[in-house]
């Protein structure tokens, strides 16, 4: 059995971290603004640069959710 008892080495913080970023990608597609290289980067201004930050928001958070979907249901 796992010694999930610290926080830091409990899967669940993977969870916590996929979930966070998917949810910066949501808030970011749904105002037209993110945040990229400490500048705020517009939907309507550079579309290109937007979408591929808000893309790299989502992948993030769906491969951490994904390590802990692994770490959980290891066999």
């Amino acid at each position: 059995m796992r010694d999930w008892d610290s926080p830091i080495r409990s899967p669940y913080v993977f969870l916590i971290v996929g979930v966070f970023l998917c949810l910066v990608g949501v808030a970011s597609t749904c105002t037209g603004k993110t945040s990229s290289r400490y500048r705020w980067v517009y939907r309507a201004k550079e579309p290109k640069d937007f979408w591929w930050t808000v893309a790299i928001y989502y992948l993030a958070g769906v491969f951490f959710i994904g390590c802990f979907l692994y770490q959980v249901y290891e066999p």
